[in-house]
């Protein structure tokens, strides 16, 4: 068999599974990475913040399933949490706390909150153990000439750990930071692995004719912790959930974590964070009380909502479209690198890792691993055609994920109230359960429970959208009572079952004079 050498630039979850992916394909695999090992607790992550609890929901399944690293998959899903759905909080005008549950998914399926850095050394773990796998950390990419195929690192005995927002760096390390040895590495595809602000693409914009858009929202975000309960170690709100606190202009949210805590984020307006600041020590306690009814002191005390805002960094939030993503056939960028998105979907990650399960379907279909003397290509010509249909798919699907999570900031920090949101929600979800041969479904259940493609997801939630304008629910009523008496006989239901509940519902509406003409072009497209 004939061996690509491969490297990968970043060891993050995206980069290992990459590595992964090209290590079960027989690849020499080398993994480079800024940081240090990044199973060491010492070692600062990226957002400087001390943990980061992640969204995984089936597109990252998939990937996973399908890297052919037997265990993995039961060992990363060991260690998650089931969260069936959203917990939104509030406060009714009689000042009484309340909370109300909005499930996920008409057939009762979950995301799963997962600690990043637990993901991260499974995936890690599982490549230490492979022969033809190299781990690089503390090796800075600093140029690449992807004509020629070489690149160039900064080899560090510690990495640094500072940031502009974080300064942290010991001034004893300053001179070894200035005298760092430097290597050069020859390989036949380099995979750009390494997060928003990516040198991969960096160096990859002096050779490829690279469009690119970079926004900034003007939101930040800052982490919060709410702890077990003192009295026995339980959690203190339902674990089953993602918890949140809309705010109209911002909002609050809690994901369960392992150890019975929850890693919480702020998320609002620059001017807001700033008002907080320069606000009084009980202003900021009197502005969660406001906006956040039953964070403090119910669950975080005044003096820990002091403290953490004021140790935890506010940072922003960053949006990246480029293309293409890839340069003739050394060089292609994955996740982060490619397509930084705002975390308003929990599809970041779950994107990142599609992007790999993606990349490799596609050099198998290219015959980048067919070893066979018959090809009339070279393994070079099928790598250059397979990234550049890499480039192709996935690009629009990129663009599209970037703008739904962009989108469901609104609906998380206000929509979920909305009469309106839950309307459509619910006309969306029995017709999905009674009338399921008609494949209508959710946004949110496409994009988290499915693999279809991301641009496929936004087209097909348009046209239910234009069905559901020109049929008015409310006229409908007699016709969604008669679905629901038919809850029953739902299972196992055939096509022509469906046709024939489809033309009672229009019989019945008929027959009470209450169809409308958008009733009737719903019933029409039912049929």
């Amino acid at each position: 068999m004939t061996r690509q050498n491969v490297i990968v630039i970043g060891a993050g979850p995206v980069g290992a599974l990459a590595a992964l992916y090209a290590a079960n394909r027989g690849d020499n695999v080398e993994v480079y990475e800024l940081r240090a090992d990044l199973r060491d607790p010492s070692t600062t992550p990226l957002n400087f913040t001390k943990s980061i609890n992640l969204a995984l929901s089936e597109r990252g399944i998939n990937s996973m399933r399908h890297a052919r690293c037997e265990g993995l998959l039961d060992a990363v899903l060991s260690e998650t949490i089931a969260m069936h759905g959203r917990m939104i909080h509030g406060q009714r005008k009689n000042g009484k706390l309340y909370e109300e549950s909005q499930s996920y998914d008409a057939q009762g399926r979950y995301i799963r909150a997962v600690d990043r850095a637990g993901l991260n050394k499974r995936l890690l773990d599982h490549l230490e153990q492979m022969p033809n796998v190299t781990l690089y950390f503390n090796h800075k990419l600093t140029g690449a000439d992807f004509n020629k195929n070489v690149a160039w690192f900064e080899q560090r005995k510690q990495a640094r750990t500072d940031h502009a927002q974080n300064p942290t760096e010991d001034p004893s390390m300053k001179a070894e930071r200035e005298r760092p040895k430097e290597i050069s590495v020859e390989f036949d595809l380099l995979i750009g692995a390494d997060g928003a602000h990516s040198a991969s693409r960096y160096h990859m914009m002096k050779f490829a004719r690279l469009t690119y858009q970079q926004e900034y929202i003007d939101t930040l975000w800052c982490e919060f912790r709410i702890e077990p309960r003192a009295a026995d170690g339980s959690f203190a709100i339902s674990p089953n959930h993602l918890h949140i606190w809309p705010g109209g202009s911002f909002m609050f949210i809690a994901i369960p974590s392992l150890d019975k805590s929850f890693t919480c984020t702020l998320f609002a307006p620059e001017s807001y964070f700033a008002s907080l600041s320069t606000a009084t020590s009980d202003g900021l306690v009197s502005s969660f009380s406001k906006n956040f009814p039953g964070v403090c002191p119910e669950l975080i005390t005044p003096k820990e909502l002091k403290r953490q805002f004021a140790q935890n960094p506010h940072l922003p939030l960053i949006s990246i479209k480029c293309t293409p993503y890839h340069y003739k056939s050394g060089v292609v960028i994955l996740g982060d690198a490619a397509h930084a998105m705002v975390p308003f979907y929990g599809q970041g990650m779950n994107a990142g890792l599609e992007d790999v399960r993606v990349l490799f379907d596609i050099l198998d279909a290219h015959d980048v691993y067919n070893d066979s003397p018959n090809l009339a290509t070279t393994i070079k010509e099928r790598r250059e055609g397979a990234l550049n249909a890499y480039t192709l798919q996935r690009t629009p699907d990129a663009a599209a994920i970037n703008d739904l999570a962009l989108r469901n900031y609104e609906e998380m920090r206000s929509g979920v109230k909305s009469p309106v949101y839950r309307m459509r929600k619910w006309v969306e979800e029995t017709i999905n359960v009674f009338l399921p041969s008609l494949g209508w479904r959710t946004q949110y259940t496409r994009v988290s429970f499915e693999n279809q493609r991301y641009s496929e997801v936004e087209k097909a939630v348009a046209r239910q959208g234009r069905v559901i304008i020109a049929a008015p629910v409310l006229r409908l009523s007699p016709a969604w009572t008669f679905i629901n008496a038919s809850r029953g006989s739902r299972r196992n239901r055939t096509l022509a079952a469906d046709l024939e509940l489809a033309r009672s519902v229009r019989r019945r509406a008929y027959s009470e004079g209450n169809l409308s003409h958008g009733a009737a072009v719903l019933a029409t497209r039912v049929e």
